[in-house]
């Protein structure tokens, strides 16, 4: 069943450009990741942000996150995240409309 990773965060000391900027990367890996459908990147009014990521199925989505840290922490668009504020969760897709 597809599922949807939802992140919340907010960003340390960075313009929102270049952190949407820096997303490149972020978006690259993603893409080399199996199981990877799309991804949306939203901000909020407030300065936080909502990393939507919808996988083929749940073991898609935590083999990769799994393995998310070790592979990109060191890149410019994690580095920008507060890590106290990160939350992540995973929710199985029961109805899509397009």
């Amino acid at each position: 069943m597809q599922t949807l990773e939802l992140v919340t965060f907010c960003t340390a000391n960075t313009e929102p450009a270049r952190f949407l900027n820096a997303n490149a990367e972020i978006n690259a890996w993603l893409k080399r990741q199996p199981g990877f459908v799309s991804r949306r990147l939203a901000a909020k009014d407030n300065g936080n942000w909502i990393d939507i990521v919808l996988w083929v199925d749940r073991d898609a989505a935590t083999r990769a996150a799994a393995k998310f840290l070790d592979e990109m922490a060191q890149s410019e668009a994690v580095s920008a995240i507060d890590p106290q504020s990160i939350a992540m969760s995973h929710a199985a897709i029961h109805m899509s409309v397009n």
